[in-house]
């Protein structure tokens, strides 16, 4: 399947547009990746345990997108928006969520 930013694909002809599609991922920072990245903050640079929860959190969204637009007979989505917020009391929960249009192209 391919899965794209783009409004079509390029060398591909859409022959049927199926509609939205949307992929959600909830994942929650813990304890220590929180006492982490604060220490990353104060004394600066990256920090890697929250950028691989960010990364599974994408990757998670995309591939329930890729489901439901399978199950749906898609063998694309194009037009991909990726949207990410931070949820719960303190922010410590990631939401990311990726929508895009469900396509059969030849």
């Amino acid at each position: 399947m391919i899965l794209t930013t783009t409004p079509a694909i390029e060398g591909k002809k859409i022959v049927e547009y199926y509609g939205i599609v949307s992929g959600e991922a909830i994942i929650g920072a813990n304890l220590f990746k929180d006492f982490f990245a604060s220490i990353t903050d104060i004394v600066g640079g990256r920090s890697g345990s929250y950028e691989r929860v960010l990364r599974e959190a994408k990757d998670d969204a995309l591939k329930e997108l890729e489901e439901n637009a399978n199950r749906i007979g898609a063998n694309a989505v194009i037009g991909i928006d990726l949207d990410y917020e931070s949820l719960g009391s303190n922010g410590s929960m990631l939401m990311v969520s990726a929508s895009g249009t469900a396509v059969r192209y030849q």
